[in-house]
């Protein structure tokens, strides 16, 4: 027996250094690639150009991230709450016998590949965006909804399992005391379950700020500063997915520089979301 539990010990430690190693690679291969680009082309000039002109050696990407963030804060508005209410439902509401059909659907949800969400942005929202503001369909606006739908089971995978954690003794305290049973739950239930739902945020966050295809489909595309919610923009990752092909030189190690930036984003909300969690966690 000490012998499995020594070979499994060490299993379990080569699959974790496999995971770290294949992020130090990524990290090392972005870096290495992209910071010379950066300061190359200036990293004002770069992060705060307005203007990105390929064929004039012209790397500007803030109407890239102005877009990515535009597109994000505004899915996570519109997604979270619908997210946060179903696993409320799901965990303290839902009959036991469609439990299964709507966990079923939620999970199915989550694995339909983005292209699909994308056909369906551009044959359903499009054109009835389009119906509704009396221009083009691909806007801000479109895509943000379909990144709403779309970050809906990932969120509500890890709220409902936070959720569910949370000691039986909180909701029944709570009723002793007098509370009703909506009361109980979204005053004591909820609140105790807080640092799963950053997490099922912060996840949804990076779902919709890494999303390519389906925003490719249905935001418009336009390299410039975003003007309004019923226009088009451009995300860091559409500007590396559609460029990426053809370029070569300083215009491929600007699109690698772009990614170095989209991943710095993600270890920033990341370690946000940590420091506020640890915060709720020891009530500093």
């Amino acid at each position: 027996m000490k012998l499995r539990e020594t070979i499994m010990k060490l299993v379990f430690l080569i699959a974790a250094c496999c995971s770290v190693l294949a992020v130090a690679l990524i990290c090392i291969f972005l870096f290495m690639n992209g910071v010379p680009a950066i300061f190359k082309i200036g990293p004002l000039k770069f992060l705060t150009g307005t203007v990105w002109k390929p064929g004039n050696n012209i790397f500007g990407i803030l109407p890239m991230i102005v877009g990515s963030i535009c597109v994000t804060g505004l899915a996570i508005l519109m997604g979270v709450p619908v997210a946060i209410l179903t696993s409320v439902f799901l965990s303290r509401y839902c009959p036991k016998k469609f439990y299964g059909i709507c966990k079923s659907g939620i999970n199915l949800m989550a694995g339909i590949p983005s292209i699909v969400y994308g056909f369906f942005g551009l044959v359903v929202i499009v054109p009835l965006m389009a119906q509704l503001t009396g221009k083009n369909g691909n806007t801000m606006l479109t895509a943000s909804i379909l990144l709403a739908v779309m970050i809906l089971p990932t969120v509500v995978g890890v709220t409902e399992s936070a959720i569910t954690s949370v000691p039986e003794s909180y909701y029944e305290a709570s009723l002793g005391l007098g509370a009703t049973h909506s009361q109980s739950v979204f005053f004591a239930v909820v609140p105790a379950a807080k640092s799963g739902i950053l997490a099922g945020i912060v996840l949804g966050i990076g779902r919709a700020i890494g999303e390519t295809m389906a925003v490719i489909m249905i935001a418009g595309n336009q390299p410039r500063m975003p003007k309004g919610i019923t226009e088009g923009l451009r995300t860091m990752t559409a500007n590396i997915v559609l460029e990426m092909g053809y370029a070569f030189g300083l215009h491929r190690e600007a699109l690698i520089a772009t990614g170095v930036v989209l991943f710095v984003f993600i270890l920033l909300i990341n370690l946000s979301v940590s420091m506020l969690n640890r915060r709720v966690h020891y009530g500093d």
